[in-house]
């Protein structure tokens, strides 16, 4: 069985973000600051900003597939990468651990 990994880019160059999965998470963020992949290759570099691992490569096709039908899930998943929650005084905190 093959260890898979959802992850989230962020790019440098404008902020923009990207979700995809993979089964080695190294090679492809070298292919994405590479510009080997078409929607990646001009907005270069990128950071990767979170992952998820998981043990068969069909769950995590399938949570990709779920982060990207549903916006709503996107942006939480995206929200929670950065760990910037709100207070109830409605101040930013970052939240550790």
């Amino acid at each position: 069985m093959t260890m898979a990994v959802v992850y989230l880019l962020r790019s440098v160059k404008d902020g923009s973000s990207y979700v995809g999965w993979t089964t080695d998470l190294r090679r492809q963020l070298e292919e994405h600051n590479a510009g080997k992949t078409p929607y990646t290759q001009t907005r270069g570099p990128w950071k990767l900003v979170k992952y998820e691992t998981y043990e068969a490569s069909e769950a995590a096709k399938q949570r990709e597939r779920h982060l990207k039908r549903n916006p709503r899930m996107l942006s939480l998943f995206k929200k929670r990468a950065t760990n910037v929650f709100r207070t109830a005084r409605g101040g930013p905190r970052q939240v550790v651990g």
